[in-house]
């Protein structure tokens, strides 16, 4: 089947003008972290929920705030902390005692644009109550179940020094993030300029200048992104090598790997190398792709052994080395 790359690539242009104004308008609150507001742009268009992870006072949670801001959609923060119950966050059915029947009280996440602030603070039965609601964009209060509204995307921070009050996510809902961002420190001029901004006279506003139907309407392009067989091997390459690394030339890594990347892995990077290409104004999908959004999509679906962790070998390590001996088509 023949692909005109040459009009896909025409739609892109035109279809992408959106993402210049978005980034324009959290550039007035954000100083730097172009990383982390790149890969919140690919979870918006690729459709996938996204972990951020890292120390408290790097803007995960203004970053998030301010995304919001800049689309017409209904914006919902919870901070999760300990006593918060699955009912605080899906709604629950409240009995009516005039006509002595239960009406249901839906809850903060019939919103499209959810920010779990601190989501590991939060006891298992909580973490859990989300899981239907990011993979089945549903949620079920009492015999009812309510659809969730188009689009919907969870964005999840989590501080990875506290220990103290905190409940590690459940494997099986990390791999229903499609990312997970390691959130670093801001140089010296950034940092400066944050300094300056945030110490002023007056927080530039930010202002909304797209709607749901933009977001969907670019989901869509973004699927027409050509992707060559070759490409696609590629990727299914990069998740088999994590599960038998001894079959990729790995050898060093058959003891050190519990349990390599699942499925969604394949899905995943598949998804969100269509949105990196659609940030550049491609039409289509070349391993570097594949390469750059790589390591978000995999360090957080791949589990270690006891002796990597004595080694002090991280999943990060793992992704690096199978990244670098995959050969690149």
């Amino acid at each position: 089947m023949a692909v005109d790359i040459e009009a896909i690539n025409k739609k892109i242009e035109k279809g992408s003008e959106f993402v210049d104004k978005i980034s324009k308008e959290v550039a007035k609150v954000i100083v730097g972290q172009k990383y982390m507001i790149e890969r919140l742009l690919i979870g918006l268009l690729a459709n996938g929920h996204i972990l951020l992870e890292g120390v408290p006072g790097l803007a995960k949670t203004m970053a998030v705030k301010t995304l919001s801001s800049t689309i017409r959609t209904k914006f919902q923060r919870l901070q999760f902390t300990p006593d918060l119950l699955p009912a605080d966050i899906i709604g629950t059915l409240i009995y009516d005692q005039k006509n002595g029947k239960f009406t249901t009280k839906k809850g903060p996440i019939f919103s499209n644009l959810v920010l779990a602030d601190e989501i590991n603070r939060a006891p298992a039965k909580v973490q859990s109550a989300l899981l239907e609601a990011m993979m089945e964009r549903q949620v079920t209060i009492g015999e009812n179940t309510f659809p969730l509204d188009d689009p919907f995307l969870v964005l999840a921070t989590q501080n990875p020094i506290e220990q103290e009050g905190t409940y590690p996510l459940p494997e099986a809902q990390v791999d229903r993030f499609m990312l997970k961002l390691s959130v670093g420190y801001p140089n010296k001029e950034e940092e400066l300029e944050i300094m300056r901004r945030m110490t002023g006279k007056k927080i530039p506003e930010v202002k909304a200048v797209v709607g749901p139907k933009d977001i969907i309407s670019a989901r869509n392009l973004v699927k027409e992104i050509y992707i060559d067989e070759k490409v696609e091997k590629y990727i299914i390459d990069i998740v088999f090598a994590t599960r038998n690394p001894a079959e990729y030339g790995l050898d060093d890594l058959q003891d050190l790997i519990s349990f390599g990347a699942s499925p969604r892995a394949s899905i995943f990077l598949h998804q969100a190398a269509k949105a990196h290409a659609f940030l550049r104004r491609r039409g289509y999908v070349v391993p570097e792709d594949i390469r750059a959004i790589g390591m978000d999509v995999l360090r957080h679906r791949i589990l270690v052994t006891y002796e990597a962790e004595a080694e002090e070998i991280t999943p990060e390590d793992v992704v690096r080395k199978v990244l670098n001996k995959i050969e690149v088509p």
